[in-house]
């Protein structure tokens, strides 16, 4: 039988203070991500954009927590621009179509909550 704690990959310290904004660097011309939780239940994934890169129109099956740590974009949520930045969060609605373009180089945390 396969416990909880088994299906869980973990890319963080445990038990440990971490600065979010520092488990990923910027690449210029890019796009980086780095899953830090990844359950059954859900995944917790930082992304670095450099200025001027995004990712494109896509759906998810579930709803998403976006978390500003650093910089500044343009998330896109059913054709609604909102102009996010530094500390702000912004709910992603499961099957609703959502963009990200940052203005500025930009840090975000993604938490996906599968149910």
């Amino acid at each position: 039988m396969t416990t909880q704690r088994a299906q869980t990959k973990r890319e963080m310290p445990e038990a440990e203070v971490v600065r979010l904004a520092e488990l990923v660097n910027f690449q210029g011309g890019a796009v980086v991500s780095r899953t830090l939780l990844k359950c059954p239940t859900g995944t917790v994934t930082v992304f670095a954009f450099d200025q001027g890169q995004g990712l494109s129109e896509h759906t998810a099956p579930f709803d998403a927590l976006v978390q500003v740590l650093e910089g500044s974009a343009e998330i896109t949520v059913s054709g609604k621009p909102l102009q996010a930045r530094t500390g702000d969060v912004i709910l992603l609605p499961a099957n609703q179509p959502h963009a990200v373009g940052a203005n500025t180089r930009f840090k975000m945390l993604l938490t996906m909550i599968r149910s």
